[in-house]
Formats: C-alpha cells, structure tokens, sequence
C-alpha cells in the first residue's frame, strides 16, 4: 500500500512539473506573439509616417532613431534584415551588432518564404539560455516585401520555476504527514491484528507429530481469526488421529518385514535339513557296515543347521532389543587394541597418534562395534587379491574421536549405498544383513555417527566418530 501511495505520488510530481513546462512554454509563445504583433503595428505606423521612399535600401534611414524607442517601448530586442538575410538596422549598440548580428541562414530565409503567414519562429538553447527568435516578412503599402522583422526573445522560465518548487516541497511535506499517520495506524492496526496470529504461529512453530499439541483455547479479535483459530483445532484433531494411525501402520509394516526377514532365514536352513532327512529315509540299511559313519554325518548336517537357526533367533533378539549399556570411562585405544587381538590375518595393522584417548561408554559394545567392521572387512578381501591390507586407526580431533577401518576388498557398488545400514540389507552369500544395523544403533546411542567411502574393486573405509569425555 505505502509502494503504491509513493508511486502514485511520483507521479503526481511529474505530471505537475510537465504542466508547468507545458504552461511556461504556451506563456512565451503567446507573449512572443504579442509582442510581435504590436512592433508591426508600430513599424507600419513609421513606415506609413515616413518622408522617405518606402524600399529596402531606406530602412535604416526611415528607423534611424525610431527602432531605439521601439525596442524601449517594448522592451525587446529588434533587428531588420533585408531580403538576403543582411542585418540593415538592429536596436543594439553599434559595437554589439558589429560583434555579434550574424546574417539570416539560407534555412530560415526558405521557411519564411514557404510559410503561409511569411512567419517562422526559430527554437534555440545557448549556453543553458532558451530562446526562441520570430522571423517575419515586413511589405510596403502596395504589399511587397522589403524586410525581414527579426525579434530575439529569451524565455526567462524563472517564475514557473518557483513555482514548481514551490508546489514539490508542498506536496513532499503533504505526503510526509501522510506517510507518518499511515505508518501510525499501520502500527496499530497491525499490532491489533497479528496479536491473534502471533499466538496461532507460535502454536503451529511447535507443533508435531509424534507429541501431544495444544489446542488453542481463546476468543479471537475477529471472525476471520476465529476462523483460523477452528481450523488450527480442527487440523490438532486431525493430526493426533494421523499420528495414531502412521504410528500402527508403521508398527505393522516393521513387524511384516521382521517376519519376512525371519521366514526367510529359518527357510534356508530348513530346506537342507529336510533333504538331509529325506536322503537318509531313503537309503537306509541297518545292515550296511558304514551306518554309523553316514548317521554321524547325518547328525552333524542337522546340527550345523540348527546351530544356523540359532544363529538367525539370536541375531533379531539382539537386533530388537540392545542390552542394556554398562557405561564406565575407558581408553578407546586399548579397547580397539584388544578387539584385534582375537583376529589371525596378519594384514590387520593398527595405528593410533596416542597413547590415552578417554570416553564414556560400554566397552562390550565398542568392541562389538570393532569386531563386526573388521570382519566385515575381512569378509569383502577376495581369496585372490594380492596384498591384502586391512588398516584400522584411532585419532583425535578437538572433541571427538575418529575410529577408521580401512580395507583393500571388493567395494561396494554406488546403487548400493543408500542400503549399506538397512537392518535386512547384506552383500553376503550367507547371513542375517544385521551386523552394520546393530553397529549404527550402537554408535547412536552414544551420538555418534558412522559413514563409510567406498570404491568399486578398490576399498572400503567405515570411520566412526564418538564424543571424547574431557578429563577433569
């Protein structure tokens, strides 16, 4: 509204100001027009009053003295010009018209003599001085022209230019009063406006979906806030009844893919033992002499597969429910030393730039969390590669504690990535896809982070990072 109100004022102004320009320049045509009209007759006046023959060669002789009290009379310069556009007698001192008076161009001469009224009024600025200069065809009594009536006039636009001035500071000071009151009753009536929707903003800003809301409990300044003030009720209605149902949706969904996930692992087992089974019904004699031989190697088949469904019930009862964490203070270099001690492979190098780096957590877990990223590591260094190298670092930055294991395996594939940490998600041929699951979940609890870099046939490197206790 104020961008409007000052864009109409903007205009306001130079529509005035272009009036003014307008109106000054109608005034000294007019005046001009006047002025030359009134020299004419005077000069018709000598001419008809003279004792000389009335010709061209005689007009300086016939205006000798009376051009002066002319140009007195009417307070503007005059200048006659003979038919080729020579000066013959001008109202300026004779130094002036010798220094300055400059013929008639061939131009002006030609629109005067092309000009129904034998009248042109020449448009001039010199030296930031406008003027405008009339050229007119003077005749004897028998209406043969004898002289050209020049008369220089300069448009003194002072007066207008007051008077515009005049007018733009009174306009300015107009709106500035108006401006002021408008800002005023904006003020207020904004205050008295928003104070309903800065408290149903504040409601909304804190507003979410998985807490309690409060409903807004007012009566509104207005209806149209009342309006508002129902549908922000009516949306906390909606939302609390949404939650509910996303959160028994999402509970189902988990519990669907669990089961999925579960079905699935105890299925593999389950298909060799059956064909185990099957086998040995079908090719049992009680009197072959390698009975106790094959029904050893029965037994220890069915064995094998039930220590892996074991494995399988064991791998989702950690995953759904973390022991409970036995925090105490620990030297993470040393707990990362002694996770390595259990592993063989000779490629496992450790490094670490101190001795003594403190935190605060469950050192069965971090452990966990060392095991599980080594042999993963492990795992992914095909039986072919050359060198392989597994380098597992401990450093310190500022305030939080960076663990890295590298390795030199098989990647991991970019359309891969985005599912490396999902609990079901594994690049291995045996296996739940639960261990990086665990171990996000892990470092979580202790805010931390875990990421990993990874190139195709080149390595792989995890780096978590954990908060150091600061040593009091």
């Amino acid at each position: 509204m104020i961008s409007l109100t000052l864009l109409a004022s903007i205009l306001m102004a130079s529509i005035s100001i272009y009036q003014f320009k307008q109106e000054a320049k109608e005034y000294h045509k007019q005046r001009l027009e006047r002025k030359e009209s009134a020299i004419r007759d005077h000069i018709y006046y000598v001419i008809e009053n003279t004792t000389y023959p009335v010709n061209t060669e005689n007009i300086p002789l016939i205006f000798k003295d009376r051009i002066y009290e002319l140009a007195d009379i009417h307070t503007l310069e005059i200048n006659l010009y003979d038919l080729k556009g020579n000066l013959l007698k001008s109202s300026r001192s004779s130094f002036a018209t010798d220094s300055v008076s400059q013929p008639i161009s061939n131009t002006v001469l030609k629109l005067v003599e092309s000009s129904i009224d034998k009248r042109y009024v020449e448009m001039k600025n010199l030296q930031n001085v406008k003027y405008r200069a009339s050229y007119s065809q003077i005749n004897d009594e028998r209406f043969k022209p004898i002289a050209i009536l020049n008369l220089p006039y300069i448009e003194d636009d002072e007066y207008y230019e007051r008077e515009a001035e005049r007018f733009l500071v009174n306009l300015a000071q107009v709106y500035s009063l108006m401006f002021l009151i408008a800002f005023v009753l904006a003020y207020f009536i904004s205050s008295y406006i928003t104070k309903s929707i800065k408290n149903i903003s504040d409601k909304i800003t804190i507003t979410r979906l998985n807490r309690k809301n409060e409903k807004i409990d007012q009566l509104a300044s207005s209806s149209e806030i009342q309006l508002l003030v129902d549908a922000y009720n009516s949306m906390i209605d909606e939302l609390e009844e949404s939650a509910v149902k996303l959160a028994q949706s999402e509970r189902e969904e988990a519990w669907r893919e669990m089961a999925k996930q579960v079905a699935h692992e105890i299925k593999n087992p389950l298909t060799p033992m059956r064909l185990t089974v099957q086998s040995f019904q079908r090719k049992f004699d009680p009197n072959d002499p390698e009975i106790t031989k094959k029904l050893d190697d029965y037994t220890k088949t069915l064995l094998q597969q039930i220590d892996t469904m074991s494995s399988v019930a064991n791998a989702f009862s950690n995953f759904a429910s973390m022991p409970a964490q036995q925090n105490e203070t620990i030297n993470v270099v040393k707990s990362v030393q002694l996770a390595l001690e259990i592993f063989n492979e000779p490629y496992i190098h450790f490094k670490s730039n101190e001795e003594k780096i403190i935190t605060n957590m469950d050192r069965t877990q971090l452990i966990r969390v060392i095991t599980n990223l080594v042999k993963n590591a492990i795992q992914a260094i095909p039986e072919s590669r050359e060198n392989p190298a597994i380098n597992v670092s401990v450093f310190q930055i500022d305030t939080t504690i960076k663990i890295s294991v590298q390795d030199n395996g098989i990647g991991i594939s970019n359309d891969l990535k985005n599912q490396i940490f999902e609990p079901k998600f594994t690049t291995k041929s045996s296996g739940m896809g639960l261990g990086l699951g665990i171990i996000k979940k892990i470092i979580e609890n202790y805010n931390g982070t875990i990421t990993f870099e990874s190139q195709p046939n080149v390595g792989t490197t995890f780096t978590v990072s954990l908060p150091v206790k600061t040593i009091e």
